[in-house]
């Protein structure tokens, strides 16, 4: 007993209308790949479902792009607008330069050049000599460049020099001046203490001779002030009678 007619109509139970879809689908995709197989042909199969998924299928020797143009060729119909055409053609344009530029870097390595002509490597000797000059010439710029800042190097480092021997001039003559002053200020009581000293040794019936007082009074003009009065010098009138 045959198999009765199916209507062609919408099947509006959901459930039922996915199951069907996913059987005519699996079909009409089998179908087109024996087609493309048995007869050679070119094949490019889209589907939409009602939930919006795409399936797709294209013959393995061509591609979804390759039939469209095709078919814009045979039918006269634009798929494409001006804009899209453009962009398609610059696309192509950029491909083709970049397979260009990837060549021509094999060659600058050394790559491929078996297939050459004499006049060929040419350029490429030429390219080669401008990098090697390139090269060379960023090398000199950055040596320069280390040289001058090493010579404003030694520039900073002989004027921290000399501002350091300046300062440490600066607080030699600070120190000096403090010298000066305190021993100006010590000079009675150093003469006074030598006086005690020689009291209380019992040498004060032994008052120091003229020749000393001499000798003193010519130290006085010759010898410098800070010097005279010094904390730390002897007590001459003990050291003469001593003598």
């Amino acid at each position: 007993m045959g198999r009765g007619k199916i209507e062609i109509k919408r099947i509006e139970n959901s459930t039922n209308r996915q199951v069907t879809y996913s059987k005519r689908r699996n079909g009409i995709i089998k179908k087109a790949k024996e087609i493309a197989v048995l007869c050679d042909a070119k094949v490019s199969l889209v589907i939409f479902s009602s939930t919006g998924k795409m399936t797709n299928y294209c013959s393995p020797s061509s591609s979804l792009i390759e039939i469209l143009d095709k078919y814009q060729n045979s039918s006269g119909k634009k798929l494409w607008d001006a804009k899209h055409e453009y962009l398609s053609a610059e696309l192509d344009r950029i491909k083709k330069e970049n397979d260009n530029m990837q060549i021509e870097l094999r060659h600058l390595k050394g790559e491929d050049l078996t297939s050459l002509q004499p006049k060929e490597l040419i350029p490429i000797e030429k390219a080669l000599e401008d990098g090697y000059d390139s090269v060379r010439a960023k090398q000199m710029e950055i040596w320069k460049m280390h040289k001058k800042n090493e010579r404003l190097l030694e520039e900073e480092q002989k004027r921290l020099t000399y501002n350091c021997h300046q300062q440490q001039i600066e607080i030699d003559g600070v120190m000096m001046r403090h010298i000066v002053q305190n021993g100006g200020c010590g000079g009675g009581g150093i003469n006074n203490n030598n006086h005690k000293g020689a009291a209380a040794g019992g040498r004060d019936d032994y008052p120091p001779s003229n020749n000393h007082h001499h000798h003193g009074h010519h130290h006085n003009h010759q010898m410098p002030f800070a010097f005279r009065v010094q904390p730390i010098q002897p007590n001459l009138h003990n050291t003469t009678n001593n003598k």
